[in-house]
């Protein structure tokens, strides 16, 4: 399955944005109320993302979703 390339850049920075913070997968999961399997699902850019659940990961990654979403 092809993946799309916003979706695949936005994985890319919330994977930076975690990792910059020290968090694992799971850690980040747990802080966000999500599913670890959800936050790699994400961050390999296979899954499209809700608005919501953008906003709950940018709070966890301690970044306004502009920022989140910047030049993508």
């Amino acid at each position: 399955m092809k993946r799309h390339p916003l979706l695949t850049g936005l994985g890319q920075r919330i994977r930076e944005y975690r990792k910059a913070r020290g968090l694992s997968q799971e850690a980040f999961a747990a802080e966000c109320g999500l599913d670890r399997t959800y936050i790699g699902g994400i961050e390999r850019g296979e899954r499209n993302v809700a608005i919501l659940n953008l906003a709950v990961i940018a709070q966890g990654l301690e970044i306004s979703m502009s920022e989140l979403l910047s030049d993508l």
